[in-house]
């Protein structure tokens, strides 16, 4: 992340990953402020195992993008809510990537889907990893089936209500 002020965004993402049971490491490193050290992390990231990379930042944004200019891992990146314009500029920044560098780019302080979306692409080898993932699907649609039966059951009104308690 670029600040430890994005760090509320980004614990969303180690959560998840955390819980699929896949290492994390967790860095603060400004494309602005310590550009050799991003440049250092990037570069030697494929080298030391690394198989995907979250990138978040907020405002001018510029973390995700130059970090998947220095290295051939997938880059995900996560607009981190701003002050100024309330992410709309970190959004803007890290999904308008050049032709040639991609960045997987999920919602404003959606740290949960950048989490979600480095375990799709880390299941795709690695058949374990992919049930799990798979159990988690299973478990979203129950939830979801389980809520839709309750309110066939109740009936809107008292479905809401139930809701507010």
């Amino acid at each position: 992340m670029g600040s430890d002020s994005d760090l509320p965004t980004m614990q969303q993402a180690v959560a998840v990953l955390e819980q699929f049971k896949v290492a994390v490491e967790v860095r603060v490193l400004s494309a602005h402020r310590t550009p050799l050290e991003m440049v250092a992390f990037a570069e030697a990231a494929a080298g030391r195992g690394l198989k995907v990379i979250i990138a978040g930042a907020g405002g001018a944004a510029h973390l995700p993008g130059m970090v998947a200019a220095l290295t051939p891992l997938p880059v995900i990146g996560v607009p981190v809510h701003s002050r100024a314009l309330s992410g709309v500029d970190s959004l803007h920044s890290i999904v308008q990537m050049p032709a040639g560098i991609p960045v997987a780019t999920v919602a404003i302080g959606g740290g949960t889907n950048a989490g979600l979306l480095a375990v799709q692409i880390l299941a795709t080898a690695d058949a374990e990893l992919a049930g799990r993932l798979q159990e988690h699907r299973r478990a979203l649609r129950d939830q979801v089936t389980t809520k839709d039966q309750r309110l066939q059951e109740l009936g809107s009104a008292a479905y809401l209500q139930g809701m507010g308690s």
